[in-house]
């Protein structure tokens, strides 16, 4: 009896090892750097000064807004040719910001949500409508 105990607590003890290494393993084992507990603790290889401080300048320059909201386009003066332009919509019916004749852009942006579309390489004023809603209107200048 006593050996059978022996070599029970000697299968359980090997048991645990095994499941306790494959967790081990198991942990460290990601190659994707995005998901996982890791994801959120920071990098011992933290980006450049230069990086840092040149992201924030080229973000704001080309950081361009179109609001909608009460049911009304709220356009920014003027915005540089080919920019990404953010149609935020702050309100719960869905809207879209399509070109009236020239300049090709058409994007639908549903309730309380954003997208976003490129303005047209060529300088010039787009009028834009609102398919669904056809008293909505407004000019993108583009520069």
């Amino acid at each position: 009896m006593g050996f059978a105990r022996t070599r029970m607590g000697t299968r359980l003890a090997f048991v645990s090892f095994v499941l306790a290494v494959g967790a081990t393993a198991a942990c460290g084992s990601t190659s994707d750097a995005t998901s996982g507990p890791a994801a959120s603790q920071p990098s011992s290889a933290a980006p450049s000064s230069d990086s840092s401080t040149k992201a924030p300048s080229v973000a704001s320059a080309a950081k361009v807004v179109i609001t909608i909201k009460d049911f009304d386009f709220q356009t920014p003066g003027s915005v540089p040719a080919g920019a990404e332009i953010t149609v935020k919509n702050e309100d719960s019916a869905s809207h879209t910001v399509t070109a009236s004749g020239q300049g090709g852009f058409d994007v639908v942006i549903e309730g309380k949500s954003s997208a976003m579309f490129t303005a047209p390489d060529k300088p010039g004023a787009y009028p834009y409508i609102c398919r669904f809603h056809g008293n909505m209107t407004g000019t993108l200048t583009v520069a």
